[in-house]
């Protein structure tokens, strides 16, 4: 029998530590004997990747950046996710559209009207019903506070990680935003504990929705 595609997201602050456990979700699927492909945003495809380098170190006002981060994700989803979905693999993508909401929308304060009809443009297809979006996003919520000393001397930052801690408050709020928006779709870790608790807190989550599969 043909397996389905399945999308993942993971979202959170910069320091929460997300992208620290996507390799072990990736293996816990490989041992189910799933093809998974790792990707992020923005970027995930030549073009895109073009696209992350202007955002993350060129300044510009908020709607173009918000034009930006859409039409790499665009070529993202016509490249990349959604040809491995209709392979049926496993598609792990570290941040998606909810750090756009997070980060332009709360924390630029960029007009979420308008995200959400870049939104709708960029995450449909003919003869699709509804927006693609991940079957399930792990949101890493963390005290922003502690996500600024985890990074603290740990990298050369690029503009968002060089954003103020009020910044970072107001993209926390938008995560909390969408997760009320959508909370089937949310699964919430606490990344405040160690590494260890909060992998198995991530693998215990995949146990319970796709252990039995």
């Amino acid at each position: 029998m043909t397996q389905s595609g399945l999308f993942i997201s993971f979202e959170g602050i910069d320091g929460a530590g997300k992208s620290t456990h996507i390799a072990a979700i990736a293996d816990w699927f490989r041992t189910l004997e799933r093809a998974v492909t790792l990707t992020r945003e923005p970027g995930g495809t030549p073009l895109a990747e073009k696209l992350r380098e202007l955002l993350l170190h060129e300044a510009m006002d908020p709607l173009s950046e918000a034009l930006l981060m859409f039409a790499a994700r665009r070529d993202h989803l016509k490249q990349v996710i959604l040809p491995a979905l209709a392979r049926g693999e496993v598609v792990l993508c570290d941040r998606f559209t909810d750090a756009t909401f997070a980060y332009q929308g709360h924390g630029r304060g960029f007009d979420l009207d308008v995200l959400r009809t870049l939104e709708r443009w960029v995450q449909t297809t003919p003869g699709q019903s509804g927006l693609i979006e991940p079957e399930l996003t792990f949101w890493f919520e963390l005290d922003p506070a502690i996500a600024a000393m985890r990074l603290a001397g740990a990298r050369v930052p690029d503009k968002f990680e060089s954003e103020s801690r009020a910044f970072f408050e107001r993209v926390a709020a938008g995560y909390a935003a969408r997760q009320q928006q959508a909370p089937q779709r949310f699964a919430r870790i606490d990344a405040s504990q160690e590494i260890d608790a909060v992998r198995a807190q991530v693998l215990g989550i995949c146990d319970q929705h796709w252990g039995q599969a």
